[in-house]
């Protein structure tokens, strides 16, 4: 018996939304503790440096647990597998709750990156196996739009529960919603058949020790260089480039060692199939746009026009509800347009909102910020969808989740580096237009010289001494300097990326045209 004749005993849509729950609570935690660091640092009488630790230690946890997700997932069974991580979100989100320290809370933090890791490869998988391909093209809308809306609605939230509450809550509130997961998924997920024969032939194989150590490694160390690459100034830190290093000696003998293994940990040949490869690059960049895009505006909104955390989380809610409306109508349209179409559309789209965006200005509204990502979001919902269910097209049944597992993996690592990019750029950018910018700043300069000359009459005018306004002066043409040269790196960022998006769309015609069931021919 393969997928095609089986049928789940319940509704697929109440099993797409027993997953979705479960979804939205982990990609919810990626971002909920951001803006509460200050809080959980004072909390526990630790440095703000430290506290990053809270976030690292979640995400390093999480990378490494996805690649090897889908195999345990196979090895154990799905279901019980995706159980056991729900428990194990849930368990120590209460215990990061009760941390009576750093180092406590990092380690449940640890704890909770490896159950939220390996819910998202099973979530994607259990979707593609209970909808027919068809209807998987809804099923992912209504999986986007919890892992899309969730990152935007994390920082909202999450000071929002800062602010009248505690920190500590910010935790306690996944309890509930894990419960519930847990008590849904044991009435009406169940595993296809052909999990039986699969989970049989895994636990006859030898397992892959070596590939298991190296990725455990090799991921752990990337995602380390990433979130604190910039923070120790990268390759001036002697840490920095020895985890460099030992992530690229890893990684590449685990590449050697997969390509040659009989039964790897990551099936890695899958990227021989045109679709899925080009769906994995195509993955790895939305992850790079979508988060990295998700930390610009707000920062932008904090550190130049000086909105508190919970405001400039606000900017982003408005795109999630975009996204609500938008995700159903891709997941519709699936069924009726090549979803190629949709893909360059969609990256088109994206590309002329980030171009749009390069308009930003210290003097913007609240209105102008939330447009800016309403744009934004509105090409990204044509994107998302038809590249999750592209990648399953011509790709063995059996293999459902190895490919929610890489493309999981694509995303999450193209989200780190975009945000790691954007850091280390934003600060080089803002030091070149600073120095461009203070080099005009002299007295040889007539429109500095009247600037000054005009602040300081209008200073002196207020009733302050002549040498006080003419060094108060001085000190405002320096902020103003300071935060122009931010406007600028933020825009020559915004620009790259725009350049980028738009040089996706041809890369569209790579992909073959999906036939109708190329996915059952493909399982027999």
């Amino acid at each position: 018996m393969d997928n095609q004749v089986w049928t789940p005993k319940y509704n697929p849509w109440i099993v797409a939304l027993t997953v979705t729950l479960a979804t939205f609570m982990e990609v919810l935690d990626t971002s909920i503790a951001n803006v509460a660091l200050p809080h959980i640092a004072g909390g526990l009488s630790a440095s703000q440096d430290e506290a990053t630790w809270v976030l690292t230690s979640y995400l390093v946890s999480n990378a490494v647990i996805l690649p090897i997700s889908a195999w345990l997932s196979v090895l154990v069974g799905r279901k019980r597998f995706y159980m056991t991580c729900v428990m194990l979100f849930t368990a120590s989100s209460f215990l990061c709750g009760l941390a009576p320290s750093l180092g406590a809370l990092v380690a449940c933090r640890v704890l909770q990156g490896l159950g939220g890791g390996g819910l998202a490869t099973s979530e994607q998988a259990i979707l593609a196996d209970t909808f027919s391909p068809e209807k998987r093209g809804m099923a992912f809308a209504v999986y986007g739009m919890a892992v899309v809306m969730a990152p935007a609605i994390g920082p909202t939230l999450g000071g929002w529960i800062t602010d009248n509450y505690n920190w500590r809550w910010i935790f306690y509130i996944n309890v509930p919603v894990g419960l519930l997961s847990l008590y849904l998924t044991s009435r009406v997920v169940e595993d296809p058949p052909y999990m039986d024969a699969e989970r049989k032939r895994t636990r006859g194989n030898p397992i892959d020790y070596w590939g298991l150590a190296l990725i455990t490694v090799g991921i752990g160390c990337l995602q380390f260089v990433l979130d604190k690459g910039q923070e120790d100034d990268w390759f001036g830190s002697r840490r920095i480039t020895i985890m460099l290093i030992a992530a690229i000696v890893t990684l590449t003998a685990f590449v050697v060692n997969e390509w040659r293994h009989e039964t790897p940990i990551v099936d890695l040949k899958l990227l021989k199939l045109r679709n899925f490869a080009t769906s994995v690059f195509m993955m790895f960049v939305l992850g790079m746009v979508l988060f990295g895009t998700t930390v610009l505006i707000p920062q932008y909104l904090q550190v130049l026009m000086g909105y508190t955390a919970e405001q400039a989380g606000k900017a982003l809610s408005v795109g999630a509800f975009v996204l609500m409306f938008m995700m159903p109508l891709v997941g519709r349209l699936i069924t009726r347009v090549d979803p190629r179409l949709l893909i360059a559309a969609g990256f088109f789209a994206t590309s002329l909102a980030l171009f749009h965006m390069t308009s930003l200005y210290t003097g913007i509204d609240f209105k102008t910020a939330t447009m800016m990502r309403v744009y934004q979001v509105f090409g990204l919902a044509f994107v998302f969808i038809p590249i999750s269910t592209l990648s399953y097209i011509g790709v063995p049944i059996n293999k459902s989740n190895q490919v929610s597992g890489i493309t999981n993996l694509a995303r999450n690592l193209g989200g780190s580096i975009g945000i790691s990019m954007l850091s280390t750029f934003l600060l080089r950018l803002s030091q070149k237009h600073q120095t461009y910018l203070a080099a005009h700043t002299s007295a040889s300069d007539p429109a500095f010289v009247d600037r000054i000359a005009g602040l300081t009459a209008n200073l002196t005018a207020q009733g302050i001494p002549p040498n006080r306004a003419t060094e108060q002066a001085y000190a405002i043409v320096g902020r103003m300097i300071g935060s122009q040269a931010a406007s600028l790196a933020y825009i020559d960022i915004i620009s790259a990326m725009a350049i980028a998006v738009m040089c996706l769309v041809p890369f569209v015609l790579v992909m073959k045209k999906p036939q109708k069931g190329a996915r059952a021919a493909a399982a027999h």
